[in-house]
């Protein structure tokens, strides 16, 4: 390599010293033409060593790592070094490097571990109560601009919204149908088992039947959409924050809450119930195909059953439940969308928590409307 180019070593015998001269760039893309030679030159020399780094044009902190580890070695090895010829820059850049490798990180305190326990639930406590006011704050900012939409029809993108019912709809009806046809049979399977020990076989209909149309098939439904639905909420809109598109919209001029937030809303608001009218029906053939099986109860015998058991408002209880349902999840799915940070690490994480997130809060409203038909007789 001619000199001019690149990083090179000069070395040269000075008052009984044996003196290292780094010349040029000494910078990332360079130091590996003169790495194994510094290191030759270091491990040969002895006495005193005087580093000369007034011939250095630039410094980075590849260069004042390799100059930094020459001297820290030699001096290992009994060698006197001194560092000579380097600018202020130089010189804090290789002070800098050196405190990155001594600064040891403080040990955290251990104490005891019931104060910890209690320290880490109370740490806890404040991120769900910080967690839950931001949570109810981007609830007030949906309502207002759901107010703007309703006020202004127009303002809401058909397109969008329609696409997304297609989505989380439409596309979400086979998973939906068999997982509910399943636990129909399952219900009916369990139920029969256990009622044909008391003669009482045929109350496996209203088993069915109850368990299904009030509870079971809204609840799974939601289950279900939440993890398939609310989860890529999250996802979609989080790596829109990470490629920055959420702030060209607002610099467009264009609100994220109407233009994200709002179709994907509306669109699992308008189809939750459907689907879990389709769950309902589902469920109900597939406890009635196990009861013709194992109970030999015709299909009409089960459909007679099916209505002196039941009375339509155990239909309309669990239909009323999937709008809330339905609101709970696309809101939170958005609203972890919206937390994503810089890096898709983040992506994954508040996709983990809106999904964790929406079906535990989908069970403890189900667990209230629950408590609430009790209460009031339906």
């Amino acid at each position: 390599m001619a000199q001019g180019e690149g990083a090179w070593l000069e070395t040269w015998q000075s008052d009984g010293r044996h003196v290292l001269a780094p010349v040029g760039r000494w910078a990332i893309g360079d130091l590996f033409l003169v790495e194994k030679e510094i290191r030759a030159q270091a491990d040969a020399a002895s006495g005193a060593v005087l580093i000369d780094l007034s011939k250095v044009d630039t410094l980075d902190t590849a260069g004042a790592w390799t100059i930094y580890r020459t001297a820290r070695n030699l001096e290992a090895n009994g060698v006197a070094v001194d560092v000579v010829g380097a600018t202020d820059d130089q010189v804090s850049l290789i002070e800098a490097v050196r405190a990155a490798e001594t600064e040891v990180p403080p040990d955290e305190p251990t104490g005891n571990s019931f104060v910890n326990m209690v320290a880490h639930v109370g740490q806890s406590a404040i991120e769900i109560a910080e967690e839950t006011a931001d949570l109810v704050g981007f609830f007030g900012q949906t309502l207002v601009a759901a107010g703007r939409v309703i006020a202004r029809p127009r303002r809401l993108r058909a397109t969008s919204l329609f696409y997304h019912m297609e989505e989380v709809g439409l596309n979400a009806i086979p998973i939906v149908g068999l997982m509910s046809f399943l636990i129909g049979i399952v219900l009916a399977f369990q139920g029969a088992s256990q009622l044909q020990r008391f003669g009482a076989e045929v109350f496996v209909v209203n088993l069915v039947a109850i368990s299904v149309l009030r509870e079971i098939g809204v609840l799974m439904t939601a289950i279900i959409v939440a993890g398939r639905s609310g989860s890529a909420f999250t996802a979609q809109i989080g790596s829109m924050k990470v490629n920055e598109e959420v702030d060209a919209m607002q610099t467009l001029g264009l609100d994220p809450m109407e233009v994200l937030v709002l179709p994907r809303l509306f669109a699992l608001a308008l189809t939750l119930p459907l689907l879990a009218f389709f769950a309902d029906i589902m469920g109900l053939v597939g406890g009635a195909l196990m009861a013709w099986i194992t109970l030999d109860i015709s299909p009409a015998t089960f459909i007679e059953r099916l209505r002196e058991a039941v009375s339509l408002w155990s239909f309309w209880v669990g239909i009323l439940k999937a709008p809330f349902f339905a609101f709970l999840i696309a809101m939170i799915g958005c609203y972890e969308g919206f937390q994503v940070t810089g890096s898709a690490t983040s992506v994954g994480q508040r996709t983990t928590r809106a999904v964790v997130e929406a079906i535990f809060l989908v069970i403890v409203v189900d667990a209230a409307f629950s408590i609430f038909f009790q209460v009031v007789g339906i």
